[in-house]
């Protein structure tokens, strides 16, 4: 049975000091939870803000671009991977949350954040269930959050080759998984997540000055879902 779509979000505030604020990378293995807080400008409206999931790649990096040019203000948070491995993933995301808030140049009246829970800040806010979906600002903070943190999994494909994760950022599909098992865990892993954590306990790290054979580096494309 289809599922009800959600009615139009109406904030309370009125304002034009409005920041959005999604994240992306809660569920991979590897890399850092990257969030995004945008404030977008009311008089230069982008066309075509949704989901960042529910995009084409070249029309999320079209779209990216644009955010950046006429956004009133953009910043990126971050926690990395230790420090997932220190606070777990949600307490982690929370404080991602909260540095990419922090570090906008202008600063919020009020903030708007994907999902059912806000950080514990200082700032005027409320969660908004599929928020990516019914709330420009946060449509394009999960737009900032998605791009960044893929161009960063094409790095760390190049750093490490052999796990493919330009391809399934991350995720812990049957690539990665069995990528994990040969070639051991990386500095970049999350060794707080269970499939990390028995890779080292069995296998152990992966060799940064060692590079895999040929036949290691072929895999084939891999259709897994990344839903956060």
């Amino acid at each position: 049975m289809p599922k009800t779509p959600l009615p139009p979000f109406e904030c309370r505030y009125r304002g034009s000091l409005l920041a959005g604020v999604d994240e992306v990378g809660r569920g991979p293995l590897i890399g850092a939870v990257v969030t995004a807080a945008v404030i977008l400008d009311p008089d230069r409206p982008i066309a075509g803000l949704a989901d960042s999931k529910k995009l084409t790649e070249k029309r999320r990096n079209a779209l990216y671009e644009q955010i950046l040019e006429h956004a009133q203000a953009w910043s990126i948070g971050r926690c990395e991977a230790h420090e997932i491995d220190e606070l777990n993933i949600y307490q982690a995301t929370m404080l991602a949350m909260e540095r990419a808030v922090s570090g906008l140049a202008i600063v919020p009246e009020y903030v708007l954040v994907d999902g059912n829970r806000c950080p514990k800040w200082h700032w005027p806010s409320e969660p908004v269930i599929k928020g990516d979906s019914r709330v420009e600002a946060i449509s394009a903070a999960s737009i900032i959050a998605k791009v960044t943190r893929d161009r960063e999994m094409a790095e760390l494909e190049a750093r490490f080759p052999g796990f493919g994760l330009a391809q399934h950022k991350g995720y812990p599909t049957p690539i990665h998984l069995e990528a994990l098992r040969r070639l051991g865990a990386t500095s970049e892993h999350r060794r707080s997540f269970r499939p990390v954590q028995e890779v080292v306990e069995q296998v152990g790290f992966y060799r940064e000055d060692v590079t895999p054979e040929p036949e290691q580096l072929q895999y084939r494309t891999d259709l897994f879902e990344d839903i956060d």
